[in-house]
């Protein structure tokens, strides 16, 4: 129920709102001074009579949503009634002081409605009460879904944008709606013609203003799902949008019939039983379109109030196959099929737009656009169609970090290896005795190919067909979400060959592992603190074969940290004593890593391997020492490999320029996400 309420006020005020500021900016625009106008009769006296309701409906709807949304963020449902309550939230809270904000700018709207019909009005008149309508739903987005990620003009404008133009849209009805019923008035031509002229003013205004706000909603809504685009029929944000096309689609499609049809009838000096039953028509059509617009208000309310797909949880894929536009094969059939259905596709579109601009008979114009669309469909759709499973958009409940993909390597080298090889590259042992051939898990794109939750699915129930068995009984969640992590870093550190002692500028591409440390001298963190402030350097370090190059660092030291904004981090890369931990934190002035130093060392193994040894028999080479750079962001930007890649960084010069360009960057990419996709 109070549910319901905080729903139902929110409508309420964005629905008054709309009309206020539609309705204003209607007249703003066509307004004119006519006698006929200004009597009580009149539908824009009619029109101006519920213009200080909807202003009070405006403030009582946003004192509501100011007390539901005290109850909601308080947890304690009875604190909606509280004023003290309200006023903690208001003063302790960014959501509370814009929603402060509101019921003052709504009490002004108020005021000036008041004020302003009170006297002769001009056109000037309406355009204030369109400014100041124009208020609350601008400071309403400043706690829309679109401010969340993001306070910013980019993030904030497109939203904004798209709400003035659906109040330009939709408070106009009100308008068209009562010049129409209206008519059945004003049988004189003068007031007819004067009508069909605002009529006319308003469908020539609506064609650009629905133009304009289809594609602020693409942007908002493409913000609002990012890549997820199977969200959209499997989240309750994505019915929800699908609904609220649905009935745009509706709108549409009367607001077309209206325009190309109905509405030249109305412009008729003469009127005849034709004419009028086409203006009865369109009396019809257009109050049910006023009626849609009412619900597409209360949907868009709701939506508003949704989690936003992005962020949605798809515990349960619901169909038993996916699209994904980067599966269709490389070869030129699968190619050809998918842009050949898509061509059809189009010309399908066009069929049906020629049909109805050239008035064929409904049985043209409905099945040969449909029976193309269809042949298009069947033919497009199956070269990028794969199957899929209920865990597919699964996401997972271990973050990608070195304590979980370290893990999962002592998972696979235990339950995997055997089959898939110690590196993942399909020739373990038992990989001849199998009747089907594991897969390259290292050099193959597996992991860019499938979600995470389709190997999920495969560790924990197996692959039919195949000699691989599912591991649900054996391993735990949690387990399972670890060698998913392996694999994506296996998958990923084989990548990272490409990298060498130099950046390639403006181009991060490598996520680097992230981890939480403590360090010799008392310190500790986690990589993602150096993030926005410092480049980083990890140094992977042998005792006491890496002692020349410590002692080298130090040197370098305050030049690397003070002078080329980066920290440097030191990595043993086996176990060292007691005594050795002493001298090497007596060698070097930066932080030596103590625990967590294992797991972290196995995780950046992955990312070893150089172009020119490509590394892929038994368990791999063991470099004695490397470096890595991470630029501000958290991306791995260049790699020394003592063993294969020469004299390298052993230049401090060499060093610190790379570490100069970075300097140079701005942010290109946001960080990478905490976890595996």
């Amino acid at each position: 129920m109070f549910e319901f309420i905080s729903n139902l006020g929110r409508w309420a005020q964005l629905t008054a709102n709309l009309i206020l500021f539609g309705s204003c900016f209607f007249l703003a625009i066509t307004w004119q001074k006519k006698a006929v106008l200004e009597i009580p009769s009149s539908w824009l006296s009619r029109l101006e009579k519920g213009f200080t309701w909807l202003a009070a409906l405006v403030v009582i709807g946003l004192v509501v949503v100011l007390a539901s949304t005290t109850g909601e963020a308080t947890g304690n449902v009875s604190n909606a009634l509280d004023p003290a309550a309200w006023q903690q939230f208001i003063w302790q809270t960014k959501v509370g002081f814009i929603a402060l904000i509101r019921v003052i700018l709504a009490t002004i709207l108020f005021i000036v409605i008041a004020g302003l019909l009170r006297k002769n009005r001009a056109r000037w008149h309406y355009g204030v009460c369109a400014l100041f309508a124009s208020l609350p739903l601008i400071a309403g987005t400043f706690v829309s879904h679109s401010s969340a990620d993001e306070m910013s003009l980019v993030s904030i404008a497109p939203f904004a944008l798209h709400i003035l133009l659906a109040g330009i849209w939709f408070g106009g009805l009100p308008v068209f709606m009562l010049i129409i019923l209206n008519s059945n008035r004003e049988f004189d031509k003068v007031t007819r013609v004067l009508n069909a002229t605002f009529l006319e003013k308003f469908s020539d205004m609506a064609l650009p203003v629905m133009v304009l706000l289809i594609v602020t909603g693409l942007i908002v809504t493409d913000r609002m799902i990012e890549d997820d685009y199977h969200t959209l029929v499997s989240s309750p944000y994505g019915w929800l949008l699908n609904l609220k096309l649905m009935i745009l689609m509706f709108i549409l499609a009367i607001a077309y019939k209206v325009r190309n049809t109905w509405l030249p009838l109305f412009s008729q000096v003469d009127i005849n039983d034709q004419i009028r039953r086409g203006i009865a028509h369109l009396r019809k059509w257009i109050r049910l379109e006023l009626i849609l617009a009412l619900a597409l208000m209360f949907v868009a309310t709701t939506l508003a109030n949704t989690l936003p797909a992005k962020h949605a949880i798809i515990e349960h894929w619901p169909f038993p196959f996916r699209f994904a536009f980067d599966s269709a094969s490389e070869e030129s059939l699968d190619e050809a099929l998918f842009w050949s259905g898509f061509l059809l596709f189009s010309i399908a579109l066009c069929l049906a737009w020629m049909g109805m601009h050239l008035r064929w008979n409904w049985k043209n114009k409905f099945f040969l656009p449909s029976a193309l669309a269809a042949a298009a469909m069947a033919i497009a759709l199956p070269p990028i169609t794969i199957e899929a499973y209920p865990e597919t958009y699964m996401k997972p409940q271990i973050p990608l970090d070195t304590l979980s993909i370290s893990h999962g390597s002592q998972l696979f080298a235990e339950h995997c290896a055997d089959c898939h090889g110690p590196q993942g590259k399909g020739n373990g042992r038992l990989a001849q005795t199998l009747s089907t051939s594991p897969a390259d898990l290292l050099t193959e794109p597996h992991t860019v190919r499938h979600t995470v939750g389709n190997f999920y699915h495969w560790i924990a129930h197996g692959v039919p067909g195949t000699s691989m068995p599912g591991f649900a009984e054996i391993l735990t969640d949690e387990d399972i979400w670890d060698v998913v992590n392996y694999l994506h870093a296996l998958s990923r550190g084989f990548d990272a060959r490409l990298l060498g002692t130099m950046i390639i500028p403006e181009v991060p591409a490598i996520a680097a592992p992230v981890f939480y440390y403590s360090a010799s001298d008392g310190s500790s963190g986690d990589l993602k603190d150096f993030r926005y402030k410092k480049n980083t350097i990890l140094v992977f370090f042998s005792w006491p074969q890496s002692q020349q190059r410590l002692i080298q660092l130090k040197h370098a030291h305050e030049r690397v940290t003070q002078d080329h904004n980066a920290a440097i981090l030191a990595i043993p890369m086996q176990q060292l004593d007691q005594q050795e931990l002493l001298e090497i934190s007596d060698l070097v002035p930066f932080p030596v890593v103590t625990e967590e130093s294992a797991e972290i060392t196995d995780t950046y193994l992955l990312y070893r391997r150089v172009r020119a040894v490509p590394d892929l028999n038994g368990a791999g080479l063991m470099p004695v020492h490397m470096e890595f750079m991470i630029d501000r962001f958290g991306y791995l930007r260049a790699r020394w490999n003592a063993q294969f890649e020469g004299f390298g960084w052993q230049n401090i010069n060499a060093l610190t320029q790379q570490l100069a360009l970075l300097n140079q960057e701005d942010e290109i990419m946001p960080p990478p996400d905490d976890h595996a996709h």
